[in-house]
């Protein structure tokens, strides 16, 4: 088979690194790709943003399966046009992909469909939004309706915060995607990743992971894209993912299916695992980053066969196996991430950093003068197995010091729950 993966990030390349070791895949192609993606792929220079571009490029190339990574490829349609050319695609049509496009249109589906999620409001405007804060107070979560970068959500701990992050959407900081505000309850708990393929009908569970998204240790500081991430994520046991399924999972499929918006592809449910049983928090349409980078190396089946399933309609037929091990993942940023990274520095040392149980993963890198420089946020996704998180947190950051790159940085805490889980004996 031949494929064309689109994307840039850490997330691109775990994918690459998967597909590439797939005895169907003929030939790899990634637009835009990056220096790691490269070691896996022939890199072409298409903008994904032009659908025709695109659609041009797989009928001249014979594409056979184009996998879509990040999620504004796919809100924007490009799903949609290369099924109108009768190319296969691994995504989300863009009526499904509102599950992550438009946060009012999931919480909506949920209440339609008796989906555990957090109390919530929708606003169209500034004045009706406050109000609703004033009246409701604080803890409180503020979400731009639509796509942000991950920055169109603030959990604000006071009745200030939340008004000016009210003031901060209406104000068109997010341009049109601030255009809308949900407003919902904070729930408590534990928060974990699911994530299930999906071929229209049926979901196969894919995956359990637990991520940190504030910049500093002890779960400090802005949220952030992601600092690392585990897997599998303990709070998510076989009763815990049979009743996600049953409650959160299985009825958005179905509604997705009576809407005439059938949803193909990987839905990432972002769950908290609260005293009441789990409730949602967020879909996304796509797989997670950097979730994916800890999903991969675990994954024994053939990740090319699986996604053609989706594709097909066959997944009621197919199942996923994973090794027994834990991975878990460190991202290394450049300093200035979340707020201002600072590009261009040199980075070294990342052979001797590889071994049998690390894999790095580039997720804003580039090639200057033959070397890798920072040229993102997230720059490096180190990534190790182990019999538990303990010892593969462990044999990830051995990997990072062996990285010579003094304008990164990184958490020293990554998986501390399920370290202190194993710690305790539970």
């Amino acid at each position: 088979m031949k494929v064309l993966l689109i994307g840039s990030g850490g997330r691109e390349h775990a994918l690459a690194w998967k597909l590439a070791a797939s005895p169907l895949l003929g030939k790899l192609y990634a637009t835009p790709g990056n220096p790691g993606i490269a070691e896996h792929a022939e890199c072409v220079a298409i903008d994904m943003r032009d659908h025709e571009a695109v659609v041009y490029f797989c009928r001249d190339n014979a594409i056979d399966l184009v996998v879509v990574g990040p999620e504004a490829p796919l809100v924007a349609g490009l799903a949609d046009d290369l099924i109108a050319a009768d190319i296969p695609v691994f995504g989300p049509t863009a009526d499904a992909a509102r599950l992550e496009g438009s946060k009012g249109f999931t919480k909506d589906l949920c209440a339609r469909y008796g989906i555990p999620t957090a109390a919530y409001a929708r606003f169209a405007d500034a004045v009706h939004a406050r109000d609703h804060v004033r009246r409701v107070g604080a803890p409180i979560v503020v979400k731009a309706d639509g796509l942000a970068a991950g920055k169109g959500v603030t959990v604000a701990m006071t009745e200030a915060e939340a008004l000016a992050a009210v003031d901060e959407c209406f104000s068109g900081a997010f341009g049109i995607e601030g255009a809308e505000v949900v407003i919902e309850e904070l729930l408590e708990g534990e928060e974990a990743s699911f994530f299930c393929l999906c071929d229209g009908k049926t979901a196969l569970p894919f995956g359990t992971a637990q991520d940190h998204k504030r910049v500093g240790e002890g779960d400090t500081g802005p949220n952030t894209g992601g600092m690392g991430a585990y897997s599998p994520a303990p709070v998510m046991t076989e009763e815990m993912v049979a009743r996600v399924m049953r409650q959160i999972i299985e009825p958005t499929l179905k509604g997705m299916e009576e809407m005439g918006a059938p949803f193909t592809g990987v839905l990432y449910a972002g769950l908290m695992i609260t005293r009441d049983g789990p409730k949602l928090i967020e879909y996304n349409v796509r797989f997670g980053d950097p979730e994916c980078q800890v999903l991969m190396p675990r994954l024994k089946d053939d990740l090319l066969v699986l996604m053609k399933g989706a594709v097909d309609g066959q997944l009621a037929h197919m199942s996923a196996r994973w090794r027994d091990e834990a991975a878990l993942t460190v991202v290394m940023a450049a300093k200035g991430y979340p707020a201002s990274p600072e590009k261009g520095s040199v980075i070294r040392g990342l052979d001797a950093a590889k071994d049998g149980d690390v894999e790095i993963f580039h997720a804003g890198t580039a090639l200057r003068n033959g070397e890798i420089i920072a040229d993102g946020g997230r720059v490096l996704n180190v990534t190790a197995l182990g019999r538990t998180v303990t010892e593969a947190r462990d044999q990830a950051y051995r990997a990072v010091d062996r990285i010579d790159w003094p304008e990164g940085f990184c958490r020293r805490d990554i998986g501390w729950r399920a370290v202190e889980r194993e710690a305790e004996g539970r």
